[in-house]
């Protein structure tokens, strides 16, 4: 399982997300799904060498972007300046989060289901990654852009009678990014889950009407 598609040595991170209606929220305990053991971030395609840097953000623990040459990340919605470097594969349960140095910017969210992970984005640079739970094959995560349409920090789903903390809801239908226990072979019924103190922050940081894209 590959983080955007290419081997972690070289680096590198990525997201996007949906949400849900109040009564449809989904749950992580649908019918499990065998998972490996370990999400391997995927990473973006490396720009060619230069000199300088595109942007001022510090190179520490960071891909940073050649001068003309932005990072290629499939299905991102704008050029990407710079992404976490995680120098390993990461565990279930397992989540980064570095924004120092990193400007202001419009929040965006890409969630790549192929590399089950999310990244949280500030303008063109990745500020934070997670390992997800998604959908299970009968009860898929759909692909596409979606806003945030509600913020519910104590949510709890009369569907599947299941507490779904710092909810993200995107669709009308149940689908949603919130709070889970991300553990091997589990799955969800569509929803988009995150370990909790990833999804904490992740709540304080969001708008409604910010964008998430799913792949």
């Amino acid at each position: 399982m590959h983080r955007w598609g290419k081997s972690i040595a070289a680096g590198a991170g990525g997201i996007v997300v949906i949400v849900a209606a109040l009564a449809a929220l989904s749950h992580f305990n649908a019918e499990p799904e065998r998972r490996p053991e370990t999400a391997q971030r995927p990473g973006p395609a490396a720009a060619s060498p230069s000199p300088a840097p595109a942007t001022s953000v510090p190179d520490k623990g960071r891909v940073v972007a050649s001068a003309g040459a932005p990072l290629e990340l499939p299905g991102a919605p704008a050029p990407i300046r710079s992404m976490l470097d995680v120098p390993a594969r990461m565990s279930f349960g397992q989540s980064i989060w570095n924004d120092n140095g990193v400007p202001d910017g419009p929040l965006w969210i890409r969630v790549d289901r192929a590399a089950q992970v999310i990244s949280v984005f500030r303008g063109p640079h990745e500020i934070a990654t997670a390992v997800i739970l998604y959908g299970a094959p009968e009860k898929p995560t759909p692909p596409g852009r979606y806003p945030i349409l509600a913020k519910l920090k104590q949510h709890r789903s009369s569907l599947y009678d299941a507490d779904m903390p710092y909810t993200l809801r995107l669709t009308g239908d149940g689908i949603a990014i919130h709070a889970s226990s991300i553990r091997e072979g589990r799955a969800t019924h569509g929803c988009i889950g995150v370990p909790e103190d990833f999804a904490k922050r992740l709540f304080d940081l969001a708008k409604k009407g910010d964008a998430v894209f799913i792949v």
